[in-house]
């Protein structure tokens, strides 16, 4: 046997994921759980500030493996965000046309506030959040979101890091702070492009006598990343 088909034999080097000690890798599986479950890793939460902190230190061993699962892993230092990108199309998120209404009005809270006003923060209340789909995005809808239901959509968007939001009764008054990492979850590139995707998600949800059902979509749903 030459020396050259040897080589192909060799151990890992010792920097390699084949490689890594058993503590790490059980923790390299923790986060990769956590990026396909949640999509991001936060600093600023104390469940998963550990694991932020143990991925910035291995940062290529969690970007290599994370490529094994077809994502592409971006640390955001600002906001102490690990994210997770998907790179195929069966890991992309699919929203529900009602949980996509949502969404599209969080990003255009956070928006005004960080672009329009000059903030540094994005907050708003559950009453003004219906307010804010009711006026910009179905001005001619008839009926609000079952309560249920649209806790139920936030706390998903709080899951993966895109709002923070602070239940409380009446449910009109909780809080949500609107996050920056909306802004890669809904890649618009300014106002413009939220409003073509506003009017065409009208248009698709508008009925017959005009108005626009507010009810859950069993069917509709709807891709994002």
């Amino acid at each position: 046997m030459t020396e050259e088909t040897d080589s192909a034999f060799e151990s890992p080097k010792s920097g390699g994921l084949l490689a890594l000690p058993e503590g790490e890798r059980a923790r390299l599986g923790e986060a990769l759980q956590e990026l396909l479950a949640a999509g991001s890793i936060s600093g600023l939460e104390n469940r998963s500030a550990a694991l932020y902190h143990w991925c910035r230190q291995y940062i290529e061993w969690l970007k290599e493996a994370a490529r094994l699962a077809g994502l592409e892993v971006v640390l955001l230092h600002e906001e102490r965000l690990i994210q997770a990108i998907p790179q195929t199309a069966s890991l992309r998120l699919r929203l529900r046309q009602d949980a996509t209404l949502v969404w599209l009005a969080l990003w255009y809270a956070g928006d005004v506030r960080w672009r329009d006003e000059g903030q540094d923060q994005a907050f708003l209340t559950v009453s003004e959040l219906n307010g804010l789909i009711q006026d910009q995005l179905l001005p001619d809808a008839v009926g609000k979101f079952p309560t249920g239901r649209l806790r139920e959509i936030l706390r998903q968007a709080a899951r993966f890091n895109l709002i923070r939001f602070e239940s409380a009764e009446p449910f009109e008054e909780s809080g949500i702070e609107v996050l920056p990492a909306i802004r890669r979850i809904m890649p618009f590139r300014d106002l413009a492009d939220w409003t073509t995707a506003a009017a065409a998600f009208g248009s698709e949800t508008t009925t017959q006598d005009g108005g626009a059902e507010l009810e859950e979509d069993e069917g509709g749903e709807e891709e994002t990343s």
